[in-house]
């Protein structure tokens, strides 16, 4: 299996164990720790296999604990929570070496009708006139390293940011905390919402914590900071398809305390709201 696309929907396919417990892989990377989205999107396919499936998940709200481990399988223990007229609720905790590492309680809301409003997409250029992010790369660095090349080559989504990367402090010298991408998988991922769903779950940890970042040092290259995902929500709002172009528009509106708060609003082209995002981060200056 070589697509990218492909070997993310084989991850978000999870093995059943027993009726209310599922097994995720955790695929073997040079990480110090399983990728966040990895871990909130399987936890979500989880969740969904334990409804009717007529129901579309509106929210989701969850917690990071422990760094995952890569490579070691990851349990996924869902509780039924309720099975109300118009709301589903089911609480997932996942597990790893007896350890649990995350936990997530997500929300399925059948479909009904109601009045409708929101804010206008912001005014970027269009996809096909950015260039690839392993592009805008190896412009400014010419041979990308072999952890870079490597990241390039599985990377299911291709993501472009609408203003070019910032490499030097001087260029982010009163940046506001802001960042935008657009983004879509690099391949087909099915017609199942639900995976379009999880896919986008799993997108959606990629880059929020950038725009945090964007006013105290250059996104790509050393690091001056460790950082990790605290907490995660979001909220569904319409129906989309992941394998298809979507804006991720981003901003952090307060970093203190070692924490950065960042909020996400997510368009497709035509401009419709489909997903917001919250996420608090943990930043500690590296040596400090």
């Amino acid at each position: 299996m070589t697509n990218p696309a492909e070997r993310l929907v084989d991850l978000l396919d999870l093995e059943r164990i027993e009726e209310n417990i599922f097994r995720g892989r955790s695929p073997e990377e040079r990480l110090q720790r399983v990728f966040g989205g990895q871990v909130a999107g399987q936890a979500l396919v989880a969740a969904g296999r334990t409804t009717d499936g007529e129901r579309p998940v509106h929210s989701l709200h969850a917690y990071f604990l422990r760094p995952g481990r890569p490579g070691v399988p990851i349990v996924y223990q869902v509780e039924r929570v309720r099975d109300g007229r118009s709301f589903t609720t089911r609480r997932v905790v996942a597990i790893q070496q007896g350890r649990t590492i995350f936990n997530l309680t997500a929300s399925f809301h059948q479909s009904e009708p109601g009045f409708e409003h929101q804010i206008p997409m912001p005014e970027v250029p269009e996809p096909e006139s950015l260039p690839k992010l392993g592009d805008e790369l190896r412009e400014h660095l010419g041979v990308l390293p072999e952890s870079l090349e490597r990241m390039a080559r599985r990377q299911p989504f291709d993501i472009r940011y609408v203003e070019r990367l910032r490499w030097t402090p001087e260029e982010i010298e009163g940046a506001e905390p802001r960042s935008a991408v657009w983004m879509r998988a690099v391949g087909p991922l099915g017609d199942d919402p639900l995976v379009h769903t999880c896919a986008l779950t799993y997108a959606s940890d990629m880059m929020l914590l950038d725009a945090v970042r964007v006013p105290i040092e250059p996104l790509w290259g050393p690091r001056g900071f460790d950082m990790a995902s605290l907490d995660h929500a979001m909220w569904f709002h319409r129906p989309f398809r992941t394998d298809e172009w979507f804006l991720y528009e981003q901003e952090s509106p307060i970093a203190t305390g070692a924490r950065g708060l960042a909020r996400g609003q997510i368009y497709d082209r035509s401009g419709r709201l489909l997903v917001s995002v919250m996420q608090e981060g943990l930043f500690r200056k590296i040596g400090g």
